[in-house]
């Protein structure tokens, strides 16, 4: 397993949520990394410790999605960043989150998230009209997809991927 570090940005080029992972794998929906229970998570003014496992999908354009193991510790099931296409240096994948997120909480419930916050930030940062439309649109999609339980949103995909970080070395 390759060591892999997530960095996300702001559009005004502001540090938000890092962390490193192992890169599991890829398969049709994209590069799946994983981070395990205790993994340090960091933005500037707040930072955790994991206390459970999660794999995280970094697909060719337009989002990134975070799925997390079965246990009461994990705030949620799913959790989507919209953003933009991950970029590759140096064992590095780093975007701009958008602000807006799609969340699916353990009991089922989805909705998008921070909505007001991407308005807000869309005049704040200059955000320009061809990233707002493309964002809104990926947002939908995944919402959608969400929704209908399609993978890599079905729950059976990331199980796989769970699995596969679960049977990797600490």
């Amino acid at each position: 397993m390759t060591a892999v570090r997530i960095v996300f940005s702001k559009w005004d080029g502001a540090r938000h949520w890092e962390y490193d992972g192992v890169r599991l794998g890829a398969d049709e929906h994209g590069i799946w990394v994983g981070a395990r229970n205790g993994t340090p998570v960091s933005r500037p003014g707040a930072a955790f410790t994991s206390s459970y496992d999660y794999v995280a999908l970094l697909p060719p354009a337009g989002f990134a999605a975070a799925f997390y193991e079965d246990v009461s510790s994990a705030p949620f099931s799913t959790y989507v960043d919209i953003c933009t296409t991950p970029v590759w240096h140096d064992g590095t994948a780093a975007c701009v989150d958008l602000d807006l997120d799609v969340i699916k909480d353990r009991a089922g419930r989805i909705w998008v998230d921070d909505e007001d916050e991407f308005v807000e930030r869309q005049e704040l940062l200059s955000y320009p009209a061809p990233l707002i439309e493309e964002a809104l649109r990926t947002c939908d999609e995944v919402h959608k997809a969400m929704l209908a339980g399609v993978p890599p949103f079905d729950g059976d995909t990331s199980a796989r991927w769970l699995a596969v970080l679960a049977a990797t070395a600490p």
